[in-house]
């Protein structure tokens, strides 16, 4: 038997079939370093239009989790396929370094080795630790392939943003959004220190929930403005609710609300009959939770009725009002709400307006203050069995018990909070009607997904004023000088930050902490005193656009993009919003993009006690960091993903479809060089116009998916046209033209067109996703004109897409909805034992009128699109007896085993096999072909 393997154009590619990410990847990492790939890519795109996606800095503290990667990959996403589009698309990373977590790490430190330093030590170590942190997760960020300028990131702890922050704050306070107060906020007793809204998480918390006895001190007085002075007792008393006893010492009021009917009602148990006032709607459960086992409802009034009436406190010897406030609703308690206004932002409110005092007994660590009647000294989470006590002793406790609720905790030390008035800065929202301007500026901006805009919205309609005072070492101070004896700022303040912020922009925070203030005040020095808070780690990032933005030439103002978590539209997606718009009157961003969290497989957060965490360093060791960006595409990122050992194994058998494609491409176009084979496109073969023209409109898919972010349906067209319309037809079908015609003959080289054609767009298709393997990909491209694939734009060389096909429009289509119904008979007639492989077959095509019209140009070549050796139309009108029918009302099917020899060069089973002398085992075909006369096919 003649050997002809040297007569096919068989494959030939250095791309290997085996990925090996782990290994390759950073290989590819290295040569864009080596070819400093950003760098370049800002210096070719610099005339090229903006398009600015400003990074959320990370905080600088351990390892990047999936989420790190989640929100990093998609940022990278798009601002490749922004570059692909033509635009320039600087990226400066950047690191929030201040705040309590940095703290406690270099605490913890300091506590194994058993020392102590001075604060300007401590600031430094703090500063230390979080360069360590930064650097640990800029490797991490750069391994998943995320192109950007990361020597050059933007840190919260450099000078010049300490200093730009500043200059922030003081175009706040000139603009008139700052003022002091004390007012109830969000305390973590073990931070010793205020907390933002963005640090409250809420878990679910076991408390006492108590119904108290507020006795009336004018029980005729109540009785009449129920309209029943006639009735004899002595024991008339409001019954309130509450689940926080510990806040009891600082009531100074109970409210109602002045449009709920309470009612008067007469209550029996126990040989024991008094009088309450209870929500008439919230009767019934308030009588059966308090097991009163007879009760009459006497008489009913609405709230506004008993404004101003006194009471006793349930312990202490006075008197408190009872006030009308809207927050006071019918959802659960009594309608009478106890009134701390130093532990609630509801109660400050109704105490401002009625000029109530605001009586904060609690101290830093969550102790009562020495003044404290009966508890000082006792922590607030300790307090409740005491308190419970008390009120017994005082006959004014009617029933307790515990419930599990949801409740506010710090998100770093995971414990319950309080709510407590201390002196602290507040960006005001309603004094200069920030909170007005900020709902307009959300008005201007495009938010993704849908509903964002609403969420933002109601968060800005219901969120108090913003405290920015912390009591922290390591952060921005708030360089603020007020004076001894009113707490005023100095009247000079705004000129006075740009002269400490020029110090802190060559000497660093420290330069604040050091300072005499008689350098700035001269003589009046010693009427003002230094305030010794920081800030808010959030207006630290609130404030990047400016320290940010505006500083670095490369980026503009206001950004194109902010993509976040939707856990920021609580953070840094409000943050930034009022300190744009305090400041300059617009928000820095005019599009919003959020996605959701990462869960488990069961729908569970990522949690080590969980032990269902994925660490993406793991991940990227065993399988690659482009099986995570791949994943990444694949999940809709709008809602929340899901990701697990067996997901990512998916998405690598997803992957590996995508690189076999690419592999047999290149495998085939070994010896192409465009320059000298590319076919004219009107000038194609039917079946390889047809590929080149879906390409084309896929592209246009796929552009458009990018452009509306759309990462998930990029992902999703592209494994379908690398599944269906490449792997499952046209390659499949073009193998045989490719390896067994004359290596320069025309049918070769339109398949190779077709081919050049398509893995040029797909490369480009893939460079965002799998950025690794895209360069790969092209790094195997032997007519390469730029070094990377990060350097073009998207591939729009097709040739003129206008040709005049012989076939109808829906030809392609219809003929694989048949060669589908003839695989299917052909695998039924293998099982069966009649054939071997497809070329072992003949197939009878009976159909109807028009598809055998529609078939009939290419029934020459049916069988090697069908891959069967033969393929024969017939009317369905003569159809046979052994035929079959089919999913295709117009068609039916008769597979049968071929009687004639197999050519030893393709394989095909043919009549004329054996009759050349010279070549006794080929085919009439492969001679011609090795002869050098092979024929050139009109379709495929």
């Amino acid at each position: 038997m003649a050997d002809y393997k040297n007569t096919l154009n068989l494959p030939q590619t250095d791309f290997p079939m085996k990925a090996n990410l782990p290994k390759r990847e950073p290989e590819i990492l290295a040569l864009w370093q080596q070819q400093s790939i950003y760098s370049q890519l800002r210096k070719q795109n610099k005339q090229a239009k903006k398009f600015v996606l400003h990074d959320g800095p990370p905080y600088a503290n351990g390892q990047i989790h999936i989420g790190h990667t989640l929100n990093k990959v998609l940022k990278d996403i798009v601002l490749k396929s922004k570059s692909l589009a033509g635009f320039d698309t600087p990226y400066v990373p950047g690191w929030d370094c201040h705040g309590l977590p940095i703290e406690l790490n270099v605490e913890k430190a300091l506590e194994k080795e058993k020392r102590r330093v001075a604060p300007e030590e401590f600031r430094a170590l703090c500063r230390q630790y979080a360069n360590s942190q930064m650097q640990l997760q800029r490797d991490a960020f750069q391994r998943l392939g995320v192109l950007g300028d990361w020597q050059q990131p933007y840190l919260t702890m450099d000078y010049s943003f300490e200093a730009d922050v500043i200059r922030t704050l003081a175009k706040i306070i000139a603009n008139g959004h700052l003022h002091r107060g004390s007012k109830p906020v969000h305390w973590c007793v073990q931070c010793c220190s205020a907390l933002a809204e963005a640090e409250v998480e809420y878990q679910d918390k076991s408390s006492p929930s108590i119904y108290i006895r507020f006795a009336a001190s004018n029980p005729k007085l109540w009785l009449s403005h129920f309209g029943t002075p006639d009735i004899t007792t002595e024991s008339v008393a409001i019954l309130v609710w509450t689940t926080t006893p510990w806040t009891l010492p600082a009531n100074q009021a109970v409210a109602f609300n002045s449009s709920i009917e309470y009612a008067l009602v007469r209550c029996s148990w126990q040989q024991t009959t008094e009088y309450l006032v209870i929500a008439k709607d919230l009767v019934p459960q308030v009588v059966q939770q308090c097991g009163i086992t007879e009760h009459t409802i006497v008489a009913t009034a609405v709230g506004k009725t008993f404004e101003h009436l006194l009471l006793r406190h349930p312990y202490l010897d006075k008197e408190v009002p009872v006030l009308l406030g809207e927050h006071v609703t019918l959802e659960a308690g009594t309608g009478a709400v106890h009134t701390a206004p130093a532990h609630g932002q509801d109660d400050y409110t109704v105490a401002t307006h009625y000029n109530l005092a605001v009586v904060n007994p609690v101290d830093d660590q969550g102790l009562f203050m020495p003044d404290t009647p009966l508890f000082a000294g006792e922590h607030v989470y300790k307090v409740h069995t005491h308190i419970l006590e008390v009120l017994q002793q005082q006959n004014t406790l009617l029933h307790a018990e515990t419930i599990s609720h949801s409740y506010p905790h710090c998100w770093r030390h995971k414990t319950p909070l309080i709510f407590r008035a201390t002196p602290q800065w507040f960006i005001s929202m309603d004094k200069n009607n920030l909170r007005a301007q900020t709902l307009a500026a959300i008005e201007q901006v495009k938010w993704s997904p849908s509903w964002a805009q609403a969420r933002m919205t109601a968060m800005i309609e219901q969120r108090p004023d913003w405290c920015i005072s912390r009591q922290r070492v390591w952060g921005t101070p708030m360089t603020l000088l007020v004076h001894r004896q009113t707490d005023t700022l100095h009247p000079n303040m705004v000129a006075l930050m740009e002269s400490i912020a020029l110090l802190i922009e060559k000497h660093g925070i420290d330069a604040w902490h050091n300072l005499d203030i008689a350098s700035l005040l001269g003589e009046e020095a010693s009427e003002y005193r230094k305030v010794t808070d920081s800030l808010d780690v959030w207006f630290d990032s609130g404030a990047t656009h400016a320290a940010v933005l505006l500083r670095r030439e490369e980026l503009q103002w206001p950004a194109d993009m902010y993509l976040e978590g939707s856990d920021q539209f609580r953070g840094w997606f409000q943050s930034s919003l009022l300190t744009g718009v305090a400041v300059y009157g617009h928000a820095p961003y005019q599009h919003v993009l959020s996605h959701g969290f990462t869960l488990d497989m069961q729908a569970r957060k990522m949690s080590k006690s969980l032990g269902n965490v994925l660490a993406p360093d793991k991940i990227w060791d065993s399988l690659g960091a482009d099986i995570l960006r791949l994943w990444v595409a694949s999940s809709d990122y709008k809602n929340e993903q899901t990701i697990s050992d067996e997901i990512l194994q998916r998405i690598a058998d997803a992957y590996r479809r995508l690189r076999n494609t690419a592999r047999f491409l290149l495998a085939n176009l070994f010896d192409f060089d465009p320059q000298q084979h590319c076919i004219a496109t009107s000038e194609l073969l039917e079946l390889d116009y047809w590929v080149v023209k879906r390409t084309f409109d896929l592209q246009q898919d796929i552009k458009q998916s990018y452009e509306d972010y759309d990462f998930h349906g990029v992902s999703q067209k592209i494994q379908h046209f690398c599944s269906f319309d490449l792997g499952s037809f046209y390659l499949d079908i073009i193998k045989d033209r490719q390896y067994t015609t004359m290596t320069d003959s025309h049918a070769r080289r339109s398949a190779q067109t077709a081919m050049y054609h398509v893995i040029c767009a797909l490369t480009c298709w893939l460079a965002p996703l799998i950025s690794f393997t895209a360069e790969e990909i092209w790094q195997h491209m032997p007519w390469r004109e730029q070094p990377s694939i990060f350097f073009t734009t998207w591939y729009d060389d097709f040739g003129v897409l206008e040709k005049n096909t012989l076939l109808a429009s829906n030809f392609w289509p219809v003929v694989m909805q048949v060669r589908d119904q003839v695989n299917r008979e052909l695998e039924v007639a293998r099982n069966a034992g009649l054939i071997g492989s497809g070329l072992a077959a003949e197939v009878h095509l009976y159909c109807s009128e028009a598809l055998l019209n529609l078939l009939r140009p290419i029934a020459e070549e049916l069988r090697f699109i069908l891959i069967t050796s033969a393929a024969t139309l017939h009317p369905l009108s003569t159809t046979d007896t052994e035929a079959v029918t089919t999913q295709m009302e117009e068609l039916q099917l008769k597979i049968t085993a071929s009687v004639h020899e197999k050519c030893q060069r393709c394989w095909h089973r043919r009549a004329k096999v054996g009759k050349d002398a010279l070549h006794p085992g080929l085919c009439e075909r492969c001679v011609e072909n090795i002869s050098g006369l092979g024929e050139i096919r009109q379709y495929a």
